[in-house]
């Protein structure tokens, strides 16, 4: 239906039905009176036939945009008939520039008549994609034609030669091992998908270096999940704010104590010398030692403003000063700072500043490829945007979701034909090890899918999508830190025995909570840290035996088997460091991690566990 076709006057029946074309700007229809013409919007589904059918009726002049000229001879004008298609004609020079934004004649409010003319940017974002799909170049002679690209290019080499003193030119030799090294090119976008900035990289070709001759040791420096979420538990329950910071070129800060040479950059070659290659002084993205050398120059600066490195994680870093505590925790280049001092973390902050190229990302949002998603109860730890990349690699996406990852028959057994090549499985389960992070409901799934990445077989790989399929109707469910959480540390213990129809092997878990936030067995990361427990750690077990057997001063001889762990926990019993109490199976959260169970008992205990959905998106 043509739009607007109700609107008062007499001539609005004959007003002529849209052309059956897509109109790619605003046109102006008038009608065959002398009614005040009609402006179409920008596109319009339109039909050959005019309203009167008759073939002799009036033709639909065009007019050009700007309705107050005269009608010319070379205006486009469409002739509707039933004898031939209308064919648009268009203009080659108006006499006078039509005006851009005519304003509409009809009652309803739009964007023109608030004289609003700026595009949308949600309706070209697509467009501005599928344009700029083709701006990272491949080559390093298309990168130099571009100018936006070489001047990135020439910012990397500024940055690396003359603020770092990242390398000398020395002559070639015999015998040096030369790195190779390559361009990569990158776009960096803002959040609505516009371009933020055209980045380029030079990167070494570690895989020329050679152990013993130009590296020794590797090392990353990556905080261990459980570390995140005790000090998260810690500064939520505690009120703290979470401060993540970024260190740009964090690789290129580190101090090389070895001999490293690498070819001159593609496209930069020093036009004196040639023949000469590059000594490195410092570090630089790709070489093995990259990530050890970014850690001790880190290290060295935190324990020198007096921070002390934790026993139980490296990558955690403690202050106590005057009362007042402060955590690091170092993931690579992404830092979290948090205490109980806003303004001694600002100084803090400041100092870090003087001494390296940071950028402040405020308040902790994501960290670890975790989303931390604040609510009333306190903060979401959620993994959707990870499990989203999942469903779109596998294209399970649109899969039929289902409500248990794993179901209780048939078992998971070693049958069926061998997959003839076992890359995607591999990689599809080993990305679902991640999501352990904050999903222990997959745990128990994940770990049977796992023992079986040598040789997978068709019915592995039935598991594993179904797994997927659980995923599809649990994509908001996060780990639950709660703001309200006592600071007692407890856990679960449970095993089935003999659970494993392929070789009868038993399955053990545990589950352990600081208060009531799920996390790992962390005593010793809790002294580091300085976290005094107001009671003794307990471990609950519905095993009546086992229980009874931990506080038994008599040893069984038939229990031989199990002597030194048996007697380290009967040890740490008497002597009051830890409890191990009776609970019921039916309130035995560990469960859920040994085997497979009804849909029933498995939702009632991943809500109990902690996991909790988030509001969608």
């Amino acid at each position: 239906q043509f739009p607007y076709s109700s609107l008062s006057g007499p001539s609005s029946s004959h007003h002529p039905n849209p052309i059956a074309t897509w109109i790619p700007a605003p046109i102006t229809i008038l009608s065959p009176s002398s009614q005040p013409p009609l402006t179409m919007p920008s596109e319009v589904i339109v039909s050959p036939q005019p309203l009167n059918a008759n073939p002799t009726s009036t033709p639909v002049q065009v007019p050009s945009p700007n309705t107050n000229q005269p009608h010319h001879s070379h205006q486009p004008s469409l002739t509707s008939s039933t004898n031939s298609t209308p064919s648009p004609q268009i203009p080659t020079s108006p006499p006078n520039p039509p005006d851009p934004h005519p304003l509409p004649t009809h009652s309803m409010t739009t964007r023109a008549k608030n004289h609003i003319h700026k595009p949308i940017t949600k309706m070209n974002l697509l467009t501005q994609l599928s344009k700029s799909n083709d701006l990272e170049p491949t080559t390093v002679s298309t990168a130099l034609k571009d100018p936006k690209w070489h001047k990135a290019m020439s910012d990397e080499c500024d940055a690396l030669v003359i603020r770092n003193g990242t390398w000398e030119l020395v002559p070639p030799d015999s015998t040096q091992n030369v790195v190779g090294c390559k361009w990569v090119f990158r776009i960096k976008r803002n959040s609505d998908g516009s371009i933020d900035r055209f980045k380029a990289r030079l990167v070494a070709k570690g895989f020329h270096q050679r152990p013993g001759v130009d590296y020794l040791d590797t090392f990353s420096p990556v905080v261990k999940p459980t570390t995140v979420r005790v000090v998260l538990s810690l500064a939520v329950s505690r009120g703290w704010s979470l401060r993540q910071l970024d260190v740009n070129n964090a690789f290129l800060q580190g101090h090389l104590s070895e001999h490293v040479h690498m070819q001159q950059p593609p496209g930069f070659v020093d036009q004196d010398h040639p023949s000469y290659v590059c000594k490195l002084r410092k570090a630089i993205y790709g070489l093995k030692q990259a990530p050890r050398a970014w850690y001790h120059e880190l290290r060295t600066f935190l324990l020198y403003s007096g921070f002390k490195n934790s026993h139980a994680d490296t990558s955690l870093f403690v202050l106590h000063i005057a009362g007042h505590r402060m955590y690091i925790l170092v993931y690579v280049d992404d830092l979290i700072i948090t205490g109980d001092n806003t303004k001694m973390i600002d100084s803090f902050v400041d100092v870090l500043a003087n001494r390296f190229s940071i950028k402040d990302l405020g308040q902790l949002s994501y960290f670890l490829g975790v989303e931390v998603v604040p609510n009333q109860h306190g903060i979401l730890l959620s993994q959707r945007r990870y499990i989203l990349d999942i469903l779109a690699r596998t294209h399970m996406t649109d899969a039929k979701p289902v409500l248990t990852p794993i179901p209780t028959s048939p078992p998971l057994l070693k049958s069926g034909s061998a997959l003839p090549d076992p890359t995607e499985y591999r990689t599809v389960v080993g990305s679902l090890q991640y999501l352990l992070i904050t999903r222990p409901d997959l745990a128990f799934a994940v770990n049977k899918l796992s023992q079986y990445m040598h040789t997978p077989t068709t019915d592995h790989w039935s598991f594993v999508k179904r797994l997927l399929r659980y995923l599809c109707g649990t994509i908001n469910e996060g780990l639950q830190i709660h703001r309200q959480s006592p600071l007692n540390l407890h856990a679960y213990s449970d095993a089935d025995w003999a659970g494993d129809k392929n070789d009868f092997s038993s399955t053990s878990a545990y589950v352990t909570y600081l208060g009531s936030n799920p996390l790992n067995w962390l005593c010793y990361l809790l002294t580091d840290l300085g976290v005094q427990l107001p009671c003794c750690p307990v471990i609950y077990c519905d095993n009546v035996g086992a229980t009874q057997l931990c506080s038994n001063p008599v040893f069984h001889s038939r229990m031989k088997h199990v002597a030194v762990d048996f007697h380290f926990i009967r040890n740490q019993v008497q002597n009051g460091v830890l409890r191990v109490a009776h609970v019921s199976s039916a309130d035995q959260l560990a469960d859920a991690l040994t085997k497979p169970l009804h849909r029933v008992r498995f939702l009632d205990l991943k809500f109990k566990i902690g996991l909790r959905s988030r509001a969608p998106s």
